[in-house]
């Protein structure tokens, strides 16, 4: 039994958009997507453009299971 919490608010935007579609938990999917969307309107063009490109894999990636 794990007794911790991934604090994904404490991480960059980087690091959570390279462990978006690696995630296998679905709690912590979950909540990477929910902190992600949170940043959106800060991210940058190019952060943005990874989020959708990101989220369109993992949707397909979904979608196969």
């Amino acid at each position: 039994m794990t007794l911790y919490a991934t604090d994904y608010g404490a991480m960059s935007t980087q690091e959570l958009l390279a462990i978006m579609n690696y995630t296998i938990v679905k709690k912590d999917q979950k909540a990477i997507l929910d902190e992600l969307k949170s940043r959106i309107p800060e991210m940058s063009p190019k952060e943005k453009q990874e989020y959708r490109k990101n989220l369109k894999l993992l949707k397909k990636k979904d979608a196969k299971k």
